[in-house]
């Protein structure tokens, strides 16, 4: 499996399995079918409550613990106060661990600098291996890890063929903080899974359009979480690993690149009130 060096010396794979919109009832059957197609990390948050999913497939899996690199989220509604030292320590319950691998700040509203010192006094006593944020733009990611003492380790951005955070990626490198993408397939936005190009290389190679789209971001360094409740379409996702896109398909694929989200605008006020709307999910 491809890893990753974080800032800090922990490895990190570059390929896990996302559980964002699987249901709860549905999180151990579908974590459990992933670890056993190769899957070696996980990707979770609080918003999506299924942390005790995660947490019963990984304990039944036979698997060490140090043989899953658990990543998980502070929800916005746990920023404040005491709340987010006590709901990392509820996510870790969840989770039946006494460390997660990687935790992040889940949105940039609300009061995260709070919540990044609770997540910097975690690291400090050994109940995270690693800290980052997820939807942080230049901005807002410039802006924390100017002023907090641990820097962001990873940033976890909508990342994929359409929208591939070329503007942000400078700013990353600056504070050696890696660029994670979670929908690395849009959810199938755009077209992707017929996009002519993404057709026209995969027939070279006998893939899918899929497997091009998330090869080319392996290649570009990104770390990714392709999510599916499918066991076969899983390890499709996983097989990626026996071919090589080429300079040449690299900058054509690098041309579909939009600069613009297919989801939502961190930066328009109206998503900022949404947020503020969905601050009672956890």
């Amino acid at each position: 499996m491809l890893t990753v060096k974080l800032s800090n010396g922990v490895e990190m794979p570059q390929i896990g399995y996302g559980v964002y919109q699987v249901s709860p009832q549905e999180c151990e059957r579908c974590v459990s079918d992933a670890l056993s197609v190769g899957y070696r990390m996980i990707d979770t948050a609080q918003a999506y409550h299924n942390e005790d999913g995660v947490g019963a497939a990984v304990a039944k899996s036979g698997l060490k613990r140090d043989e899953v690199f658990l990543v998980s989220k502070i929800w916005i509604s746990n920023y404040a106060g005491d709340k987010a030292a006590k709901s990392i320590d509820e996510s870790l319950r969840r989770l039946r661990t006494d460390y997660i691998d990687l935790m992040l700040l889940h949105q940039p509203f609300c009061d995260r600098y709070n919540a990044w010192r609770a997540l910097e006094a975690a690291y400090k006593a050994g109940k995270v291996r690693a800290i980052g944020v997820s939807n942080h733009f230049a901005d807002h990611f410039v802006d924390l890890a100017s002023n907090v003492e641990i820097a962001p380790m990873v940033d976890q951005m909508e990342t994929n063929v359409f929208d591939q955070e070329r503007s942000l990626r400078p700013f990353l490198d600056e504070f050696g903080c890696k660029l994670m993408s979670w929908g690395p397939l849009a959810e199938g936005r755009n077209g992707l899974f017929t996009q002519p190009l993404l057709v026209s290389i995969s027939k070279r190679y006998g893939k899918t359009a899929a497997q091009v789209a998330l090869r080319f971001l392996l290649q570009e360094g990104v770390i990714i979480i392709p999510k599916s409740v499918r066991k076969e379409r899983m390890a499709e996702n996983l097989d990626i690993l026996d071919f090589t896109l080429s300079d040449e398909e690299m900058q054509q694929l690098r041309s579909l690149d939009t600069a613009h989200s297919l989801f939502f605008d961190h930066h328009d006020g109206e998503v900022t009130k949404m947020f503020m709307g969905w601050r009672g999910l956890v």
